[in-house]
């Protein structure tokens, strides 16, 4: 795999990765000593979603990962703070091929305008989360691509730092000199504790780029925490680092699931594909929207469904 696509292979997995590789992959050599608490912590962060019962679940039955069926995923960084459920920033869809060795990848801007499941009103994706949590934003994902999301990860941005804290602190590559909440970033490799980690991952109205340049901040620090995480210095605090993935994670994969996957899919990181839903952002009632052309819709969820080995067919939401 050529350097480029290391790179975004290390990326499409930023929220999914630093689940899966924390608890089983940085603990390879550690399974049989670290039991005990990745399976504790597997449980603290399972959460199984309920969708709005006016949405018709795209796959009845679930994929049986045994037999290597295709799969899907749904990568949510939500910006949650106490006493405020907060939207859903990050919005990122996978589909895993084993049979291809192969992952599509498309990331929602957050601000499309689409239909809200549950609510029956048009509105921005990211409200969903704030409207019903996870399960509402599974749903109206899979309405608006019109395939099924199999699972769900969500990683709490607001306490991210606790992770950031708990890998002894990351370092990554600022792109250009910004000050961002009376603390300055200079351009450059810099590294950064967990609460300048979530700064730098939330400045966005001095980006030229706007919500993309923040999204691909917020990558640089996944990214980082998840090559500490492969790192031995990082077992130093590996308590730490489960207690604060218990704390900021959720999931409605189970450990068994985990294992299975790592076991059965591992390979089809070896071909990625990132894909790209392209709109405009326009003023509808005085509220900013970025508004995708049905064209553009359709196309990108006919890759998908052929991805998923799925019959591509229009539904017209």
């Amino acid at each position: 795999m050529s350097e480029h696509r290391q790179r975004m292979s290390r990326r499409i997995w930023m929220i999914g990765g630093i689940t899966v590789l924390l608890l089983f992959g940085a603990a390879e050599g550690y399974r049989y000593y670290m039991y005990q608490s990745i399976q504790k912590t597997a449980q603290q962060i399972h959460e199984p979603i309920e969708r709005p019962v006016v949405q018709k679940q795209q796959r009845p039955k679930p994929a049986v990962l045994k037999k290597q069926t295709p799969i899907s995923f749904l990568l949510m960084g939500v910006d949650e703070r106490k006493g405020d459920r907060g939207r859903a920033d990050s919005l990122i869809v996978l589909t895993v091929n084993p049979n291809e060795k192969s992952i599509k990848m498309v990331s929602i801007p957050r601000d499309t305008r689409t239909e809200i499941v549950g609510k029956g009103k048009l509105d921005k994706i990211n409200h969903s989360y704030a409207f019903g949590g996870a399960g509402m934003t599974v749903a109206t994902v899979e309405k608006y691509l019109d395939i099924p999301i199999d699972y769900y990860i969500k990683v709490n941005m607001e306490s991210f730092k606790d992770i950031v804290d708990a890998v002894g602190g990351v370092t990554v590559n600022n792109p250009f000199a910004f000050t961002y909440n009376g603390t300055r970033f200079e351009k450059g490799a810099i590294t950064l504790n967990g609460a300048k980690a979530l700064k730098y991952a939330r400045m966005r109205y001095d980006d030229p780029r706007g919500d993309f340049g923040r999204e691909d901040r917020q990558k640089q620090i996944i990214e980082a925490v998840i090559q500490k995480g492969e790192s031995l210095s990082a077992f130093v605090h590996y308590d730490d680092l489960l207690a604060a993935v218990a704390k900021n994670v959720k999931t409605n994969l189970t450990l068994q699931q985990m294992k299975e996957i790592q076991s059965q899919y591992k390979e089809a990181h070896e071909h990625v594909e990132q894909l790209h839903l392209k709109g405009r952002g326009t003023k509808i009632n005085g509220i900013f929207y970025v508004v995708i052309p049905e064209k553009e819709r359709l196309s990108v969820s006919d890759t998908l469904k052929a991805h998923l080995e799925m019959k591509p067919k229009r539904t017209g939401s």
